[in-house]
């Protein structure tokens, strides 16, 4: 402590008693760094909360993702499309299904 008191005199510094640790602050710096410190915890936590929430979405929350599974008149149009069936064809298999052409 004796050589930071000779350094302040040599540069010219006012030295008053209790002070030459905390160069001027007292305690009053110790208060921001528990501030400082558990916001950055905070977000840590939060960070990752939102990963493991995001990586696991739909896994176990909520409702299952449902599987579109087409109907079997999507089916019927899309081979008629392709050119699978005949128009006859389609038009009796749709009939059968209970539909309209």
């Amino acid at each position: 402590m004796r050589t930071s008191a000779m350094a302040l005199r040599r540069t010219g510094a006012k030295v008053q008693k209790g002070t030459i640790m905390m160069w001027g602050y007292g305690y009053d710096g110790w208060a921001w760094m528990w501030v400082v410190g558990s916001l950055f915890v905070i977000g840590v936590v939060v960070l990752v909360v939102v990963l493991v929430r995001n990586s696991t979405a739909g896994t176990s929350r909520g409702n299952p993702p449902v599987a579109m599974t087409p109907t079997p008149r999507q089916i019927l149009d899309e081979r008629f499309a392709r050119g699978e069936l005949t128009t006859d064809e389609y038009r009796e298999r749709v009939e059968t299904l209970g539909g309209t052409p």
